[in-house]
Protein backbone atom coordinates (compact mmCIF):
# COMPACT_ATOMS: atom_id res chain seq x y z
CA UNK A 1 0.00 0.00 0.00
CA UNK A 2 1.60 3.33 -1.02
CA UNK A 3 2.24 6.03 1.55
CA UNK A 4 1.51 9.71 1.05
CA UNK A 5 3.71 12.27 2.83
CA UNK A 6 1.75 15.00 4.61
CA UNK A 7 2.50 17.84 6.99
CA UNK A 8 0.73 17.78 10.35
CA UNK A 9 0.22 21.10 12.13
CA UNK A 10 -0.27 21.03 15.90
CA UNK A 11 -1.28 23.94 18.10
CA UNK A 12 -0.99 23.64 21.87
CA UNK A 13 -3.57 25.90 23.52
CA UNK A 14 -4.24 26.58 27.20
CA UNK A 15 -7.18 24.62 28.61
CA UNK A 16 -8.97 27.62 30.09
CA UNK A 17 -12.70 28.24 30.30
CA UNK A 18 -12.25 31.92 29.49
CA UNK A 19 -14.22 33.28 26.56
CA UNK A 20 -11.09 34.28 24.56
CA UNK A 21 -9.62 30.77 24.94
CA UNK A 22 -12.85 29.08 23.89
CA UNK A 23 -13.35 31.45 20.94
CA UNK A 24 -9.77 30.85 19.74
CA UNK A 25 -10.21 27.08 19.97
CA UNK A 26 -13.42 27.28 17.95
CA UNK A 27 -11.83 29.61 15.38
CA UNK A 28 -8.78 27.36 14.90
CA UNK A 29 -10.98 24.26 14.65
CA UNK A 30 -13.06 25.95 11.94
CA UNK A 31 -9.92 27.21 10.15
CA UNK A 32 -8.36 23.74 10.06
CA UNK A 33 -11.61 22.05 9.03
CA UNK A 34 -12.35 24.47 6.19
CA UNK A 35 -8.75 24.80 4.99
CA UNK A 36 -7.53 21.21 5.33
CA UNK A 37 -10.70 19.13 5.59
CA UNK A 38 -10.70 18.32 9.30
CA UNK A 39 -9.16 18.70 12.73
CA UNK A 40 -8.70 16.62 15.87
CA UNK A 41 -8.87 17.99 19.41
CA UNK A 42 -7.37 16.38 22.51
CA UNK A 43 -8.67 18.16 25.59
CA UNK A 44 -7.30 18.37 29.10
CA UNK A 45 -3.70 17.25 28.63
CA UNK A 46 -1.25 17.84 31.45
CA UNK A 47 1.86 19.79 30.54
CA UNK A 48 4.57 21.94 32.01
CA UNK A 49 7.07 24.52 30.83
CA UNK A 50 9.89 26.59 32.23
CA UNK A 51 8.72 30.18 32.68
CA UNK A 52 10.91 33.17 31.88
CA UNK A 53 11.53 33.63 35.61
CA UNK A 54 12.95 30.08 35.82
CA UNK A 55 9.97 28.55 37.62
CA UNK A 56 8.37 25.36 36.39
CA UNK A 57 4.73 25.99 35.49
CA UNK A 58 2.22 23.12 35.35
CA UNK A 59 -0.35 23.76 32.71
CA UNK A 60 -3.48 22.10 31.33
CA UNK A 61 -3.52 22.24 27.54
CA UNK A 62 -5.62 21.30 24.55
CA UNK A 63 -3.93 19.93 21.45
CA UNK A 64 -5.59 20.77 18.15
CA UNK A 65 -4.09 19.29 15.01
CA UNK A 66 -4.72 18.81 11.32
CA UNK A 67 -3.04 16.99 8.48
CA UNK A 68 -2.46 19.07 5.38
CA UNK A 69 -2.68 17.61 1.86
CA UNK A 70 0.97 18.38 1.05
CA UNK A 71 4.42 17.37 2.29
CA UNK A 72 6.38 19.31 4.86
CA UNK A 73 9.66 19.17 2.95
CA UNK A 74 8.25 20.59 -0.29
CA UNK A 75 6.23 23.34 1.41
CA UNK A 76 8.37 24.35 4.39
CA UNK A 77 8.40 28.08 3.62
CA UNK A 78 4.61 28.34 3.19
CA UNK A 79 3.99 26.24 6.29
CA UNK A 80 6.41 28.33 8.32
CA UNK A 81 4.56 31.50 7.36
CA UNK A 82 1.16 29.95 8.12
CA UNK A 83 2.37 28.67 11.50
CA UNK A 84 3.81 32.08 12.42
CA UNK A 85 0.35 33.58 11.78
CA UNK A 86 -1.27 30.93 13.98
CA UNK A 87 1.22 31.61 16.77
CA UNK A 88 0.71 35.37 16.52
CA UNK A 89 -3.07 34.89 16.69
CA UNK A 90 -2.66 33.03 19.99
CA UNK A 91 -0.35 35.72 21.37
CA UNK A 92 -2.79 38.46 20.30
CA UNK A 93 -5.85 36.72 21.77
CA UNK A 94 -4.45 35.36 25.02
CA UNK A 95 -2.10 36.47 27.77
CA UNK A 96 0.33 33.59 27.30
CA UNK A 97 4.06 33.57 27.94
CA UNK A 98 4.72 30.48 25.81
CA UNK A 99 2.95 29.31 22.65
CA UNK A 100 3.84 26.11 20.81
CA UNK A 101 2.92 25.52 17.17
CA UNK A 102 4.50 22.46 15.57
CA UNK A 103 4.79 20.92 12.11
CA UNK A 104 5.88 17.35 11.57
CA UNK A 105 5.81 14.86 8.71
CA UNK A 106 3.22 12.09 8.79
CA UNK A 107 2.50 9.38 6.26
CA UNK A 108 -1.01 8.34 5.25
CA UNK A 109 -1.79 4.95 3.71
CA UNK A 110 -3.34 5.52 0.30
CA UNK A 111 -5.48 3.29 -1.89
CA UNK A 112 -7.17 -0.04 -1.26
CA UNK A 113 -5.35 -3.15 -0.06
Amino acid sequence: MPLSARARIEVYLPDHFSLPSQELLIAFNQEFTHTFGGATLWRGLDGSYLAQNGQMVRDRINLLYTDTPFSLEENAEELSSYMAKLRQAVLDALQEEAVLVVALPVYHAEGLP
